[in-house]
């Protein structure tokens, strides 16, 4: 049998069959009488499972179906249409794992949210509705690299190759599989901001937009922080950025008892939901922020 050597992070060996000419995986799914929602979540479920090849079939495929197996594949990385006909589609995942490794996903994830987080604050300050469009849309974007991760992580898992094994060994990558979490929720949180600027009527308190808009230009700087003290193993900035966020708790309070003096009850309901959406993103950052530490504790 022949086997390949690849070096390791911090000088170990890794031995590893070379597997020519693997088999491809392929999964049948019957979608006789399958709604649409049923569908999507059983073609996603395929996908993190890692199937080359993933063939839907019935009697005939509703043009519904054919609709939301192509909505699903846009939200998927990799995954094509490669063959359509009456009775039958085949998905075929095109991508090669080495072209995206995880820690550009995850810096990939952090660059789209903190752009998402940024402009929906602006849409919230100026009641533009094309933009918390924008935004809302955007965050499909960062689905996609996230559950990528998640199919490559559970890929590992099983016994596959580590995609970046020459960078990234399979602590880090584990610990990246969990910072992509809070990032895909940061990301959530964005959005929740967008769409209470879509249905937020003017005019809106010059004041308090003001503390909202240094209240998120605080909390994009530590998030952007997390994201470097995890990359960098980098103790002190982790642990700074946790302490940040827990002392801008008496900040939000004091946000919120401002909102509620404001004249009418629908915007002090939709800038309350975007400050708590703020005070979440804090936390995450800090989530983030215990990654990199306990990262940086291993590597020492």
């Amino acid at each position: 049998m022949r086997v390949s050597l690849q070096a390791q992070p911090g000088g170990k060996l890794l031995i590893d069959p070379l597997l020519e000419g693997r088999a491809v995986k392929i999964k049948k799914i019957d979608v006789t009488g399958c709604e649409v929602k049923a569908l999507e979540r059983d073609i996603i479920a395929a996908y993190l499972h890692g199937y080359d090849k993933i063939e839907l079939y019935s009697e005939r495929i509703l043009a519904e179906q054919k609709q939301t197996i192509r909505k699903v594949c846009y939200k998927l990385i990799g995954p094509e249409i490669t063959e359509e006909s009456l009775n039958c589609v085949v998905i075929q995942d095109l991508l090669n794992p080495n072209e995206l490794p995880i820690k550009k996903c995850v810096q990939r994830m952090f660059l789209i949210a903190g752009s998402m987080q940024k402009d929906a604050v602006r849409a919230l300050k100026t009641v533009d509705y094309d933009l918390a469009l924008d935004v809302s849309q955007r965050d499909d974007e960062v689905d996609r690299l996230y559950l990528l991760i998640s199919k490559q992580f559970r890929s590992i898992l099983c016994g596959g190759r580590m995609p970046d094994s020459a960078e990234t060994n399979m602590e880090a990558y584990h610990e990246f599989r969990m910072a992509a979490s809070p990032l895909e929720r940061i990301a959530d949180h964005a959005q929740k901001i967008a769409n209470v600027a879509s249905k937020l009527q003017p005019p809106v308190s010059d004041k308090v937009m003001e503390e909202i808009e240094k209240l998120n230009d605080t909390y994009i700087e530590l998030v952007k922080q997390s994201v470097e003290a995890l990359f960098d193993a980098d103790v002190s900035l982790a642990n700074q950025v946790i302490d940040k966020v827990d002392n801008m708790h008496a900040w939000v309070e004091e946000l919120h008892a401002s909102i509620l003096k404001l004249e009418t009850h629908e915007t002090m309901i939709s800038l309350g939901v975007a400050v708590d959406s703020l005070l979440r993103i804090g936390d995450l950052s800090s989530n983030i922020a215990e990654i990199a530490i306990n990262t940086a504790i291993r590597d020492r």
